[in-house]
C-alpha cells in the first residue's frame, strides 16, 4: 500500500477490524519511511464489472462513483450515512450476482432509482430529475404526477391558489 504522505510503497498494518456490517476490513496503516499513519478499507469484490453507457463507451464499475451520486442526492436529508453505505454495496453485490461482465448504465441507474426511492422521496425525486434529464418545471410535475401518495399534494395547492 502506497503511503499518502509521502508516496513510499512500504506501509505496515497496525490493527486490523471488520467493520459494523462485517463487508469491509478496516486497517490502520503506518508507513516505514515518514511514519504518518493512515487508515484503509478494504472490501470483497467478486468480479470486474464494464459499466457501458449510451454512447457504446465502456468503464471500469466505480464503487466511489455510484457513492457520489447517491451522496448527492442525499445532500441535507436526514439519510443515516450507514444506510447510503448498505444502498451502495447491496447496488454493487446485485450487479456482480448478475452473472455478466458488462452492465449497462441504465440497469445501475434504475437499482440506484429503487433504491432511493426507499431511502428517501426527495433524493429519489433529485436523482431523477437528473438521471431523466428533467428540463422544465413540468418535466418535474409529470414525474411527482406517478408516485403513489404524493401527486395529490401539489394539486391540492393550486385548486387553493
Amino acid at each position: 500500500m502506497r503511503c499518502p504522505f509521502c508516496g513510499h510503497e512500504e506501509t505496515q498494518v497496525k490493527d486490523s477490524r471488520p467493520t459494523e456490517d462485517g463487508a469491509t476490513i478496516r486497517r490502520r496503516r503506518q508507513c516505514l519511511n515518514c511514519g504518518g499513519r493512515f487508515t484503509t478499507f478494504e472490501r470483497i469484490q467478486l468480479r470486474e464489472l464494464t459499466v457501458v453507457k449510451k454512447s457504446g463507451s465502456r468503464a471500469p464499475f466505480d464503487r466511489d462513483k455510484l457513492a457520489r451520486s447517491v451522496e448527492i442526492a442525499i445532500r441535507k436529508r436526514p439519510v443515516d450515512p450507514e444506510r447510503v453505505d448498505r444502498l451502495v454495496t447491496g447496488i454493487q453485490r446485485r450487479l456482480e450476482s448478475m452473472g455478466e461482465a458488462e452492465i449497462p448504465s441504465s440497469v445501475v441507474g434504475e437499482m440506484v432509482m429503487e433504491g432511493l426511492a426507499n431511502l428517501d422521496p426527495v433524493a429519489y425525486v433529485r436523482f431523477a430529475s437528473v438521471y431523466r434529464n428533467f428540463r422544465e418545471a413540468k418535466d418535474f410535475e409529470q414525474f411527482v404526477e406517478q408516485l403513489d401518495g404524493i401527486a395529490t399534494i401539489p394539486r391540492r395547492i393550486r385548486d387553493d391558489d
